[in-house]
């Protein structure tokens, strides 16, 4: 058989660069880094739960490293950056995935404790920005990079109550920071979830409102991890060098916004 028309086989897309995922013990997290890992990259578990974290690191093997990380404490977020450059030599890429959600309190705004809310606010919405603000001078160094902030449709609903709340302000944070950093060639983008089938969302979301829950979508199924994988490879790569400030609804069409 002929092999006239084709080119050379493609490398792996994040070949030769070093990924930071926050909360990649499990769930999401975990898909995004292992994703990330088997394209090529040197990968960083940056994980609060230290026998999750090194349990993925270990399984990855070669070109992974569990840091411990506290998203919601600037200090450990610069102790996360510094260990990725000791140990890799650079940052290229940023996936701001962790959160506070399987064991989220349930309560609304009027009721919430001010102490736990400034704390999920730390660790939701501004856990971002303390692990870009402790990325960027890295990224910086070696020409740039890319960094998906993970939001969730519940930033567009009225009624998701301070998660909710943290999801909007992520959404601003990243076009915010899309003008702030574009100067030094880092791009900054988001992924907004719909239901998702995790372990976090089997313990916040009862059975009995599943069903319907599934009926609303336009694709009537729960999402999986690795549906948002596509989306978030993408948007860290370069096939996407002239997209930032943009929140992508990986969704099932949850949202549909005209």
């Amino acid at each position: 058989m002929s092999s006239q028309g084709k080119g050379p086989p493609m490398s792996p897309r994040f070949e030769g660069r070093v990924a930071i995922v926050t909360g990649s013990g499990g769930g999401i997290g975990e898909a995004y880094a292992r994703a990330l890992h088997a394209e090529g990259a040197r990968v960083v578990i940056a994980e609060l739960d230290a026998e999750r974290g090194q349990a993925v690191a270990d399984d990855l093997g070669e070109g992974a490293l569990f840091v411990p990380t506290d998203v919601g404490d600037p200090a450990s977020t610069d102790a996360m950056a510094t260990a990725t450059v000791d140990a890799f030599g650079r940052i290229d890429h940023l996936v701001n995935n962790a959160a506070i959600f399987g064991d989220m309190e349930l309560a609304g705004l009027t009721t919430v404790d001010y102490g736990y809310l400034d704390r999920f606010l730390q660790v939701n919405m501004l856990g971002a920005l303390h692990c870009t603000r402790s990325t960027m001078g890295p990224m910086g160094e070696v020409g740039g990079g890319s960094i998906v902030n993970q939001s969730s449709t519940a930033s567009w609903m009225g009624i998701a109550g301070f998660y909710g709340l943290a999801k909007a302000g992520l959404n601003f944070l990243t076009s915010s920071l899309a003008h702030e950093l574009g100067w030094h060639n880092i791009r900054v983008n988001a992924i907004a979830p719909g239901p998702t089938g995790t372990a976090a969302f089997d313990r916040q979301v009862p059975e009995a409102f599943r069903e319907p829950l599934v009926a609303s979508l336009a694709i009537k199924r729960l999402g999986q991890p690795d549906d948002h994988v596509g989306p978030v490879l993408f948007l860290l790569s370069d096939e996407a060098r002239w997209i930032t400030g943009h929140v992508l609804a990986v969704d099932g069409g949850q949202v549909t916004r005209i």
